[in-house]
């Protein structure tokens, strides 16, 4: 134990200089901030104790060191009069603001050897940032108005969008920015139309074509596309998606046969041990010995396959309805495959290995209709449809 406390100690030690050279590697870098969280961390805690002076002196010049940066960087922004330089200059009073607070609850801090409490100049910067937010709020909402009526491009209004979330953030019900935002959205919004076209002989269910049409359930989350497949009055599509089944094969019912013979020796109750000359055999303690008995056993194996299979192709086209241009394809596939196994035998079934026995007694089950393969095929290509839809980027 006398061993250990000393290493600890060193530890300590080491860990405590390497924090103050990376407080000041902080600071002399001119990364202000990281320099002011180091040193609060280790202040947190016995903020009086020796090791810890070092750090005091350090926040005490990054302090000050940061906010104469920001200070002069608003300024000089102020200087310049560029409303759009009123968000830099808002966040700047608020992280001034921020970073006081931050030091206020550790105050006063007092350094022993130079005797005096570090100075943390504290200035109230309410007025200023009020201010500043009625400005920029004032910026955001005309320069908004003035875009909203220009007639602009979807990703100009998409950019009003997120200025007037923004907005919206720092000074909630500002005027009517909520009835702004919808309006950026709409007119940011790409809207598609969605086809669906059958080039099959084959009739494709009617509930194939609503699931796969129906998008509220493709959980899809994208804020800027909306697909509607029954076209809506009053709206301007962008862009066409098309989805079109080109082949569709359904192979006929078959059920395939196989008879096997399966040989086996098995365990068939027990018997007492006789040496060569007829007599039992006995253990330590006198008693027979017992032993198992074993048969050959044969079974004949009669096993059914029932079968089919759907096939089904088709793509998906992306179409620009502005300038009649095809963007992409994409190719469109799936199998779904119907099989049922039932068996029987003759003869003693101990023959069998487990793979064959669960399926005796199991019998033939109806083939399921055309409609139903095409439908079963379908599920899984509305998950294929998800993921093109999902992956697909208009800009």
């Amino acid at each position: 134990m006398k061993k250990i406390l000393p290493l600890i100690a060193i530890i300590i030690g080491f860990t405590a200089c390497n924090s103050v050279k990376k407080t000041a590697k902080a600071l002399h870098s001119g990364n202000y901030d990281q320099a002011i969280q180091i040193a609060l961390t280790k202040l947190r805690n016995n903020k009086t104790k020796k090791s810890k002076q070092p750090y005091i002196l350090m926040l005490e010049d990054a302090y000050d060191k940061a906010n104469k940066r920001d200070i002069d960087a608003i300024t000089f922004m102020e200087k310049e009069g560029n409303p759009a330089k009123l968000e830099k200059i808002y966040n700047t009073y608020l992280t001034l603001h921020a970073r006081q607070e931050q030091i206020k609850p550790l105050t006063p801090l007092y350094h022993t050897e130079q005797g005096r409490n570090a100075n943390f100049e504290m200035q109230t910067y309410d007025q200023k940032i009020i201010t500043t937010k009625n400005k920029l709020s004032d910026y955001l909402y005309n320069n908004a108005q003035k875009l909203l009526a220009s007639a602009g491009n979807k990703t100009q209004y998409r950019a009003v969008y997120k200025d007037l979330k923004y907005l919206d953030k720092i000074n909630p019900n500002y005027k009517n920015t909520h009835r702004l935002i919808e309006e950026a959205h709409y007119k940011g919004t790409d809207f598609v139309k969605v086809l669906m076209k059958n080039k099959t002989n084959v009739i494709i269910p009617r509930r194939l074509e609503a699931d796969m049409l129906n998008f509220s359930t493709y959980g899809l989350n994208d804020l800027w596309t909306v697909y509607h497949s029954q076209p809506q009055r009053n709206t301007t599509y962008d862009y066409e998606m098309e989805v079109s089944f080109r082949e569709i094969h359904i192979s006929p019912e078959q059920i395939k046969e196989r008879q096997l013979e399966k040989e086996k020796v098995v365990t068939d109750g027990w018997e007492y041990l006789l040496d060569d000359n007829g007599e039992h055999v006995l253990d330590e303690e006198g008693k027979k010995i017992k032993v198992d008995k074993t048969v050959k056993v044969r079974c004949s194996y009669y096993e059914f396959t029932q079968f089919k299979a759907t096939n089904v192709v088709g793509n998906v086209r992306y179409k620009n309805l502005q300038t009649n241009q095809l963007l992409d394809t994409f190719p469109l596939s799936s199998e779904y495959i119907f099989e049922h196994i039932y068996a029987d035998y003759k003869g003693d079934k101990r023959a069998l290995d487990d793979d064959l026995i669960r399926f005796l007694g199991l019998q033939s089950v109806p083939f399921p209709t055309n409609e139903q393969m095409v439908y079963d095929a379908g599920e899984d290509i509305k998950n294929r449809l998800k993921n093109i839809i999902t992956r697909y980027q208009f800009n």
